[in-house]
């Protein structure tokens, strides 16, 4: 699938507010998840590629924790006792 982030937000904003009426039946909210998925994919490999490019980090980007929560959990026994 090769849709640009702005036709696949689109798609999943049409997903969206169809599926806010509350009057699709099952066999077509299977095909909007379906096509939500997708989309949704496509969003997000957009997204990465952008990061790449930018060079910035997961956990900069709210994609995992940073050094200070990392150093948080370490557990204080196995720190080297500075004096």
């Amino acid at each position: 699938m090769d849709t640009s982030y702005r036709a696949a937000y689109a798609q999943l904003s049409r997903i969206a507010a169809e599926l806010d009426n509350g009057e699709a039946d099952l066999d077509r909210v299977l095909l909007l998840l379906g096509e939500a998925r997708a989309a949704y994919a496509a969003c997000q490999e957009r997204i990465a590629a952008v990061r790449t490019v930018l060079g910035t980090p997961e956990w900069a980007a709210g994609g995992g924790e940073g050094p200070e929560e990392q150093a948080a959990e370490e557990d204080p026994e196995d720190a080297e006792d500075p004096f």
